[in-house]
């Protein structure tokens, strides 16, 4: 499914975002801040196309590696990458799998996911495995869809996500299934609360989260305890 929709991704990320989802991706660097620094490392799983990854890249010096499984958006981050900062261009995208991820555990200082947490097999085995490649101290940030905090928003937000983006994600990209699966997959995930709680099950500390446009996503962060 994502890979027959990789080349109208990013356009139809921005169009029915209304770019809002750039603004996204900067706020969660910036809740990174200080973990962006000289000699860190961070990952950015489910990094699909490269935005966040590139964002990541740009906002500081730390070392970003983006993975994901799905091989045409690999292919497209990569040429996206070539073209950005030399900073951008550094970054190495990595095929492979967010429940079984290539990498020796305490491997990083950051870990991201941005828009596909919802889509993993498991969700706190998700978790787990990005608690296990992060340091003691590491921070994790997530930023996913989540449940619109504003009762007469909330409705029109259900509208727009359930009737209006299907037609026109499946018009643009050519396959509307994908956009049906986008509101159920949100429409089945945890809530705000509700992933606090399944983070703090994995082995995250200090967890909290931001509702982001009236809670249509929200950023939560937390860390892998010790120092």
């Amino acid at each position: 499914m994502f890979a027959g929709i990789a080349g109208r991704y990013d356009l139809l990320n921005h169009l029915l975002s209304g770019n809002v989802d750039k603004r996204w991706r900067r706020q969660v660097a910036r809740s990174l801040e200080p973990s962006l620094v000289e000699g860190a490392r961070v990952l950015d799983v489910a990094c699909g196309t490269g935005d966040l990854s590139l964002v990541l890249a740009g906002a500081g010096r730390a070392r970003v590696v983006g993975l994901d499984f799905c091989r045409p958006m690999l292919e497209i981050a990569r040429r996206k990458a070539r073209t950005d900062s030399p900073d951008s261009r550094a970054v190495p995208f990595v095929e492979g799998d967010a429940l079984r991820l290539p990498f020796a555990d305490e491997t990083f200082d950051a870990v991201t996911i941005a828009f596909g947490l919802r889509n993993l097999a498991g969700v706190s085995e998700g978790l787990r495995e990005l608690r296990r490649i992060l340091r003691p101290g590491g921070r994790v940030a997530i930023l996913e869809f989540s449940s619109p905090v504003v009762p007469g928003f909330r409705a029109l937000f259900r509208f727009y996500f359930t009737r209006v983006l299907p037609r026109i994600g499946g018009l643009v990209s050519g396959s509307r299934g994908a956009y049906e699966y986008l509101p159920d997959s949100v429409t089945r995930f945890p809530d705000q609360k509700r992933l606090v709680e399944l983070m703090r099950e994995a082995g995250f500390e200090g967890v909290g989260y931001r509702n982001l446009t009236g809670g249509i996503a929200a950023l939560h962060t937390g860390a892998r305890a010790g120092s």
